[in-house]
């Protein structure tokens, strides 16, 4: 009963911002990212920290990370059901009510995160991205992706017959595409149950950004990791309840968006930065971090051609193709 009394004076508080002016207010926001991972030290606390600071305090925040409101496939339905303000959204564990958004997700488009970020932000603004969030219920504050996936592994996958019968973790039905047009078996698991998922063996590979990977340890339970693949992306996007954004003073309103615009780009370019690094520690652990050679990345492209066309047919949205026309073209495929 402590728990719901505090779960609706929170969203009786956040209305009252409509009614009474700005007052001070705490936002409850969750996400499914530990405070150790890249992404939430890098976006999610920057942008809050940011926001309270140019607000003076009148807004301030209250998280919730590693999935302590609620789990990474209902940090939606938590916002609209007033349990949470404003969440951390994986699109691709939405993908049944943002089918749209897990574009990102098909192979062989950018080349970088900030490549990335960039098309999404560029995408959230206006179109039928922006559109399907905002039938939600819920309002996009801004979007990143990460690195391109890159594929770790118990043994080394190359030419397409090495990933034949493979059990791959993947991000969503989207990225499961991916793995079955290589031969492999597509599995869904969150981020934070991958790591026990490859030590038992129910994994024999998991498609991944190699920026994320020190924050779920992977590169204790691989030995081998690629580093010049494309096997899709991952679009994070910051949401929260259009009544209570709604409700906000314009300037109040521009300056999340402006702040958020700020840390997307801003956590784009950290990942992009620490991949280097990273490789260069996994080597010295005794990781076979491997370049696919030119024959290898030519077999795996001409068996990815159809991931697009199929994408396109299983959306079943007469906006699925402009949107995949737009996506090209953002990110200069």
């Amino acid at each position: 009963m402590k728990t719901m009394n505090t779960f609706v004076a929170a969203l009786t508080a956040a209305v009252a911002l409509g009614t009474t002016g700005l007052q001070a207010e705490t936002l409850r926001l969750g996400d499914f990212q530990s405070t150790s991972h890249i992404v939430s030290i890098e976006g999610t606390s920057k942008w809050m920290a940011a926001v309270e600071e140019a607000t003076g305090g009148e807004i301030t925040f209250q998280h919730f990370p590693s999935q302590q409101a609620a789990k990474s496939k209902a940090q939606l339905d938590a916002v609209n059901n007033g349990i949470l303000d404003a969440a951390l959204l994986g699109t691709p564990y939405h993908a049944d009510v943002l089918p749209l958004n897990s574009v990102v997700a098909l192979p062989g488009y950018y080349g970088s995160a900030v490549e990335g970020t960039e098309a999404l932000q560029s995408m959230l603004e206006e179109g039928p991205l922006r559109e399907e969030i905002l039938a939600t219920g819920v309002t996009p504050i801004f979007g990143f992706v990460l690195p391109p996936y890159q594929v770790l592994a118990k043994s080394r996958l190359g030419a397409p017959a090495d990933w034949n019968a493979q059990d791959i973790r993947t991000s969503g039905s989207t990225q499961a595409m991916t793995a079955r047009a290589l031969g492999g078996v597509g599995i869904s698991i969150p981020g934070p149950e991958v790591y026990t998922a490859v030590e038992r063996g129910r994994l024999d590979a998991v498609l991944f950004p190699l920026a994320s990977v020190p924050g779920y340890k992977l590169n204790e339970v691989v030995s081998h990791i690629s580093t010049n693949g494309s096997f899709g992306g991952y679009s994070f996007v910051m949401v929260v309840r259009s009544a209570l954004f709604d409700s906000l003073p314009e300037d109040t309103q521009a300056t999340l968006l402006k702040l958020g615009s700020e840390t997307a780009t801003h956590v784009a370019e950290v990942q992009d930065e620490s991949v280097a690094g990273l490789i260069e520690e996994w080597k010295a652990e005794g990781i076979d971090t491997y370049t696919f050679t030119d024959e290898e990345l030519a077999a795996i492209s001409e068996q990815l051609t159809a991931v697009s066309t199929d994408w396109v047919e299983r959306i079943g949205n007469d906006n699925a193709e402009a949107v995949l026309e737009s996506y090209g073209a953002l990110t200069r495929k």
